[in-house]
């Protein structure tokens, strides 16, 4: 088994934001390995779930301790998720075809744009949530069953299909449909849901997938002790400025695997650069108290 060292420090990478924010892994690792490695879509899918199942028990875990989980959520939405995320691998590779990879990287390059979309939203839902009393949780009469399920099913046939959702795309219909529920209560049971979830991927990517070991294990030795870092130092540093910078890398990623032209990525990379600045300057007005307009000149 070959153990690749640039894939390791891209595993690095990608395990810090992922403890750092709690969001990126299938978002960012797959098209790493699709766009920079040359792996097939289809074994990068199936590399980068069982690489999942690995890394979500350890943020998981923590909040389980730490009683930010709300479990009757978890078990509608595992309901939902579970055998999704199963039929989800079994249709990445029977119906849309493990060979097709061009279909494959269509689907996943979309799903990356709706990410990008749903990390905004997100940011923009965070701002406008009700102020709660520290470690208040949501009362349990507010849980709805059967939207809940249609929740885990949704995001889990998603993340068995393309490995993305499960820390992004799942977390923000959970914003929307439990505006109540805490910002530690709603990241807390969306990491524990996820576990069962990619593990229910995983297996169906072992038996109907393309999984590589050595991808895996080049990944998980980069991503292990980064995930550990990040989540130390998740509580000291801020990830505003880590989430605009996720959301133009998943949006130039994306618009590389719908092949759009070296001009337009360009562009997009540029409109991500300059987003990524306004937010660095309102960050550094907000601390500072200066106008923006000084800010940005200062900046320039």
């Amino acid at each position: 088994m070959h153990i690749d060292a640039s894939m390791a420090l891209a595993g690095l990478i990608v395990g810090f934001i992922i403890g750092l924010t709690g969001m990126g892994g299938g978002a960012l690792m797959t098209p790493v390995l699709v766009i920079i490695f040359g792996i097939s879509p289809a074994a990068a899918v199936s590399s980068d779930v069982v690489t999942s199942l690995v890394l979500k028990p350890f943020g998981g875990t923590v909040h389980a301790r730490r009683g930010t989980v709300n479990w009757r959520l978890v078990r509608w939405l595992m309901l939902g998720s579970i055998p999704m995320a199963f039929l989800g691998a079994f249709l990445l590779d029977d119906l849309i075809g493990a060979g097709n990879g061009d279909r494959i990287k269509t689907i996943l390059g979309w799903v990356l744009l709706v990410a990008a979309g749903a990390i905004v939203a997100k940011i923009l839902l965070q701002r406008r949530r009700p102020a709660l009393v520290a470690g208040q949780m949501m009362d349990q009469s507010l849980i709805r069953p059967i939207p809940t399920l249609l929740i885990g099913a949704v995001g889990g046939l998603i993340v068995g299909m393309t490995s993305v959702g499960s820390g992004s795309l799942i977390i923000v219909m959970l914003m929307l449909m439990y505006p109540t529920l805490s910002s530690r209560e709603m990241v807390g049971t969306d990491l524990v849901q996820a576990i069962p979830l990619v593990g229910a991927a995983a297996i169906g990517h072992a038996i109907f997938g393309q999984p590589q070991l050595s991808v895996i294990t080049s990944v998980l030795i980069g991503a292990i002790p980064a995930v550990i870092l990040g989540a130390h130092f998740s509580s000291r540093a801020s990830d505003r400025f880590i989430r605009p910078v996720l959301v133009a890398v998943l949006a130039v990623s994306a618009l590389k695997l719908l092949n759009v032209s070296n001009r337009w990525l360009l562009a997009a990379t540029i409109v991500g650069a300059v987003a990524v600045g306004v937010v660095f300057v309102r960050g550094r007005r907000a601390r500072a108290g200066a106008p923006v307009i000084s800010e940005v000149v200062r900046a320039a």
